[in-house]
């Protein structure tokens, strides 16, 4: 089991977003692909944000940062709209979602 930081661009505070909705490890988030994984944010209540999308994308390539540029940063962020229109409910509460991630409650994730 690797560290997550051990992944290029993946530092301590992106670590402990992947592990609070239960990313604990390199070879998960490797298995999970990047619009697994951040989607997978978005369910658990990060705010949507095209860098940090793009971020972890170059992360498991291996790739500066941000080496995102041209056509493959327009098709990613394509793709970053579709999840974000598919995973994050700007109207449901903090708490509603912290209620779903935990399996209080389904609020129609």
């Amino acid at each position: 089991m690797t560290e997550l930081t051990s992944i290029r661009n993946i530092g301590p505070a992106f670590e402990a977003s992947l592990k609070a909705v239960g990313i604990n490890t390199a070879e998960e988030l490797r298995e999970l692909g990047a619009d697994a994984a951040y989607a997978k944010l978005l369910e658990g209540g990060s705010k949507p944000h095209f860098i940090g999308y793009y971020v972890l994308h170059m992360a498991l390539q291996g790739r500066p940062w941000n080496d995102c540029k041209g056509d493959e940063k327009k098709a990613l962020r394509k793709s970053f709209d579709k999840i974000k229109a598919g995973n994050f409910d700007e109207k449901r509460s903090e708490l509603e979602r912290f209620l779903n991630q935990i399996g209080v409650v389904d609020v129609g994730s």
